[in-house]
């Protein structure tokens, strides 16, 4: 769409951006609205809600940090009955 429309270049850039969605013949396809570095595409539905890197500014540093996300829970099984569930008691 760039080579009719050169206005269209900016839209196709972040549809690549956020959902991996490539243009053919475009000129110019990298980041526009993530990091330079990011990886993958955080519209798709494989991309993990919490992300892959936590980025923070780090002030006794001075700098921006990115650092790999760390859960605070670990995985919990429950196993508990349900109030809403129908028990059959004979």
């Amino acid at each position: 769409v760039v080579s009719p429309f050169p206005s269209a270049g900016r839209w196709e850039r972040e549809v690549w951006d956020m959902s991996g969605v490539s243009s053919i013949n475009h000129p110019d396809l990298r980041r526009i609205s993530t990091d330079h570095g990011f990886e993958g595409h955080p519209l798709r539905k494989d991309f993990p809600l919490s992300g892959y890197v936590e980025v923070r500014y780090d002030d006794p540093e001075k700098r921006v940090v990115s650092e790999p996300i760390e859960m605070t829970q670990e995985f919990r099984y429950f196993d508990s009955a349900s109030p809403w569930e129908q028990r059959s008691d004979g």
